[in-house]
């Protein structure tokens, strides 16, 4: 690992900056190599990830946010359903997804830079907050999810989309190959950067299993945690709700 690459441990001390840095440099082939290293299912488990949150998006005047959202893939599978937030505290990221929603008619999706660990809302705002890919990068996780509550309403949802530990043994040595192995190579070879895509499995091998950071949103304060495996456990979707009744919260 180089000096200036991101410490992939859980919760490293200074992994913010570093983090900052590395995705500055990969944005502008951060797409493209999403999509062709997960032959396009990362679309379908954003569809999957906003499916899970319809029932409270599709309310009136409902709020989203979509913290760590990159080039804002996530935010615009939102925006069709309800007013959403973009957070990302990587300027070229963002510069990137708003160039994609400029591309929207009547885009409801904006875009602002801040910090997951201190987040520029109010206590209460959003009735939905979702994070795809980003709370293993934070610095200090335990905090991301306290902000993440924090700006939760009552009666809303928290959804985060990670990478985590296939279930089936056979399945999880052939992906490990692969993600350890091949994916980096392919990685380093498009984007130019010799670190992302190595710190990317790195990184998930030390975060926390499903049932760990299910372990974690429940000492947050979250209740009904609960978790989907998606393709085989590569990824995991983790919902947890907040105490309360949005309806009355509104009232």
């Amino acid at each position: 690992m180089s000096n200036d690459a991101p410490n992939p441990a859980f919760n490293a001390p200074g992994k913010n900056r570093a983090v900052r840095a590395m995705f500055a440099e990969i944005a502008p082939s951060y797409d493209k190599l999403n999509h062709l290293l997960s032959m396009n299912i990362d679309k379908r488990w954003r569809r999957f990830t906003v499916g899970k949150l319809a029932d409270l998006l599709q309310r009136p005047g409902a709020m989203a946010l979509d913290l760590c959202c990159g080039t804002a893939d996530l935010t615009m599978e939102i925006e069709p359903l309800a007013r959403v937030i973009g957070c990302d505290f990587c300027h070229p990221m963002l510069v990137i997804g708003n160039r994609k929603l400029a591309e929207r008619p009547a885009a409801r999706g904006i875009l602002i830079e801040g910090d997951a660990l201190r987040l520029p809302f109010p206590d209460r705002s959003f009735d939905t907050v979702s994070v795809a890919f980003g709370l293993r990068n934070l610095e200090r996780v335990d905090l991301g999810l306290a902000e993440i509550h924090r700006v939760l309403k009552p009666g809303g949802r928290a959804a985060i989309l990670e990478f985590s530990r296939p279930i089936i043994p056979i399945f999880r040595e052939a992906f490990g190959f692969y993600f350890h192995r091949i994916l980096p190579r392919i990685g380093a070879i498009i984007s130019g950067s010799s670190t992302a895509y190595s710190y990317l499995p790195q990184s998930v091998s030390k975060f926390p299993d499903q049932r760990g950071l299910a372990a974690m949103m429940r000492e947050t304060g979250f209740v009904n945690v609960r978790y989907h495996n998606l393709s085989m456990g590569i990824a995991a979707l983790h919902l947890g709700d907040i105490k309360g009744d949005i309806q009355g919260d509104r009232g």
